[in-house]
């Protein structure tokens, strides 16, 4: 049968005098070609040696990683603990909405509710890893000259910056302009990330419209101010669907340092056994962590989406996996549906761990006929990723 990995797809654990970290948010690959065994075929590591060596180039090589955002000089510091995110933005903008539909499970409907912010709130959703965030006031002046902005910001890995879309932004635009030029000359390692929110109540030329004036006027004013090379992401989103998430999820992806690795495993998945496309999902967040290389429709994450609600809700009712039970062959949970009228296009469910699964998109030519196969590459698919994340 067409073996998906080789054995020593991962590279070999750090030497002795490198300190090993069992969070993946520390985590860091080695650079040293991986031995060869004896039990592999010959034309099996023939077919695997250039993922192998691809995966190598892509690992952390002396210090400096090939996976950075923008022109930045020197390599970038090792981020400790957990993905940081702090959200900023005017008043009544959305930040606390958002804050609270991610992190904390809010309704969408009750954030009509919510008091404005007045101090710096925090919030932490414990999954198969941690996600910590943090939410400034307005009147907070963390860019000021006499305020310790050095506690605010240190260990943050992205700021994000909020646009209402339904009001006047002008005045975000310029405080937004305010926030990059210090970012690029306090703490440039930090990533930039600007949410044109509330782009549900918008027809779809106008929001259109908007973000391309947003993004237009943003990036000539930092060419002005000599920071035309900062890179800013910028997404629409809305809590009433499915954008948030995906763009929480593409904002987090650029802080997990394993993230080429996993790229190339689904990617070489994908093209094996005809998937359309291929996400590692944080089951409880409903944020992916991971996905292939090929281009990501809002389509696909929503019906991935909706998928892992019915996992959560079934899971809710049934109780979920005992962890100590994962070394055993009976306890792996997965199914395949079909979700279209034609019978043609089928979801793929594996269970990772207790809060990871790899959600499979599959089309015509690619339904329960190749599963053999399927489960085949999957199981050692799930065997690299265990060894990368230390489930």
């Amino acid at each position: 049968m067409h073996t998906l990995f080789g054995e020593n797809i991962l590279s070999p654990p750090p030497q002795e005098e490198e300190q090993a970290s069992t969070n993946p948010f520390d985590l860091a690959f080695n650079s040293n070609p991986p031995a060869t065994s004896d039990a592999s075929g010959g034309s099996s590591l023939q077919q695997n040696d250039w993922l192998t060596q691809h995966v190598q180039n892509l690992s952390v090589v002396d210090g400096a990683t090939s996976y950075s955002h923008g022109e930045q000089s020197g390599p970038p510091p090792r981020r400790k603990g957990n993905p940081r995110l702090l959200f900023m933005g005017l008043r009544r903008c959305g930040k606390s909405s958002v804050q609270k539909v991610v992190f904390e499970k809010l309704p969408p409907a009750e954030t009509l509710y919510l008091e404005a912010t007045t101090k710096i709130e925090r919030a932490s959703m414990q999954s198969f890893m941690t996600f910590d965030s943090a939410e400034l006031p307005t009147s907070l002046p963390v860019q000021s000259p006499d305020y310790d902005h050095a506690s605010i910001f240190t260990n943050i890995g992205s700021v994000i910056w909020i646009i209402d879309s339904q009001d006047e932004y002008l005045t975000s635009i310029s405080e937004l302009l305010r926030l990059a030029v210090f970012l690029a000359e306090n703490y440039p390692r930090i990533n930039l990330e600007v949410f044109i929110h509330k782009t549900d109540g918008l027809s779809e030329e106008y929001k259109y419209d908007t973000f391309r004036e947003v993004r237009q006027r943003v990036q000539d004013e930092l060419t002005d101010y000599g920071y035309g090379d900062r890179p800013v992401s910028y997404y629409q989103t809305s809590i009433f669907d499915h954008s948030i998430f995906e763009a929480m999820s593409k904002v987090i992806m650029k802080l997990l340092p394993a993230l080429p690795s996993m790229e190339t495993l689904l990617t070489k998945l994908c093209s094996t056994c005809r998937i359309q496309k291929a996400y590692l999902f944080d089951t409880l967040s409903k944020i992916y962590i991971a996905t292939d290389t090929s281009p990501t429709f809002l389509k696909d994450y929503e019906v991935c989406s909706d998928y892992v609600d019915v996992i959560v809700d079934i899971k809710q009712l049934y109780g979920w996996r005992d962890e100590g039970k994962q070394g055993d062959q009976n306890s792996i949970e997965e199914s395949m549906v079909s979700f279209d009228k034609s019978g043609d296009t089928y979801i793929y469910t594996r269970e990772i761990s207790n809060n990871l699964s790899l959600i499979c998109l599959m089309g015509q030519g690619s339904g329960p006929n190749m599963r053999p196969v399927l489960d085949y590459n999957v199981e050692i698919l799930n065997g690299a990723l265990q060894k990368v994340f230390k489930v």
